[in-house]
């Protein structure tokens, strides 16, 4: 039987839905408007592309935007006193640096520079530790978070399951083993991460009752590598060529689709399945954000 599809999109639309009418309410009954700067160093092109989808979100959603577009040979020093003066605008509640930058920046220190409050990708020290203590006073990273959303719309409950993670990344695979881990609601989960010097991985990924995949590699994940009956959370966005698709190519995940979904209880589609939840859960930081500097419950 095919997997049912966890459909990232759908639920991501019911959680913009619920901010769009929290956002409303603030502006209705507290004069408040949330507000994010995003700030993009260089040109390169999925970047522009991944920034303008956040502003764009913003305006849907009701949400102050300012986006800063920096030239490629931008310094630290210019790039860092821009982060200074977004930390002190008393309209930005949340500031992104889109990553990655051009090899002159420092990518840490911008991170570090960042006003923990307002660090609404969650990549600061403050925030980070937070995060693997449990402390719900800071932020989770958007990425972690969607997914932590995506099962439980979809009903899937990781205590006491076997949760595999595939990867190790900062972005990622850390702060899901973190998150899956706490002794919390919707947490709760044996968590194991596999990685580049995993001998084999495979091995692992068999006995995982929710396997989470977010190692850079085109469908790398195959049937013979998944437990009848997982549910697979597919992180991945890799290009391969394909002479029958009208550009050329066409964008698959690290999981192959077809054969897991035809073993797996339940599956990410990619795209569809956590691209939207990732941007989700940067506009509910950025909510978050604003209400705490505001004040507000």
């Amino acid at each position: 039987m095919p997997a049912e599809i966890i459909d990232g999109k759908a639920i991501a639309a019911r959680i913009t839905a619920e901010l769009a009418r929290e956002t409303a309410h603030l502006a209705r009954s507290f004069n408040v408007q949330p507000g994010l700067a995003v700030v993009l160093v260089g040109n390169d092109p999925a970047s522009q592309t991944y920034v303008n989808t956040k502003v764009k979100k913003c305006h849907e959603l009701g949400i102050y935007s300012e986006k800063h577009v920096l030239p490629p040979e931008t310094t630290m020093a210019e790039l860092l006193q821009l982060i200074d003066q977004l930390n002190r605008n008393p309209k930005v509640h949340g500031i992104l640096v889109q990553s990655p930058p051009p090899p002159q920046i420092d990518e840490g220190k911008v991170v570090a520079a960042i006003d923990p409050s307002k660090d609404v990708d969650c990549f600061h020290a403050v925030n980070v530790g937070k995060m693997l203590i449990g402390d719900t006073d800071g932020f989770v990273p958007c990425t972690p978070y969607g997914i932590m959303k995506l099962l439980e719309y979809s009903n899937v409950d990781p205590a006491g399951k076997h949760a595999v993670i595939v990867g190790r990344s900062n972005i990622v695979g850390k702060p899901m083993l973190a998150l899956l881990v706490q002794k919390a609601k919707g947490a709760n989960a044996t968590v194991t991460c596999v990685h580049s010097a995993t001998p084999d991985i495979g091995a692992f990924t068999r006995q995982a009752d929710i396997l989470i995949v977010a190692i850079g590699k085109a469908e790398y994940i195959t049937a013979d590598m998944v437990k009848e009956g997982a549910v697979v959370i597919d992180v991945g966005m890799n290009r391969i060529a394909d002479p029958n698709a009208a550009r050329g190519y066409r964008n698959v995940g690290d999981v192959a689709y077809e054969e897991v979904g035809a073993k797996a209880a339940k599956i990410t589609p990619v795209p569809g399945g956590v691209g939207p939840m990732t941007i989700a859960m940067l506009m509910y930081n950025t909510l978050k954000a604003c209400k705490r500097h505001h004040g507000i419950a």
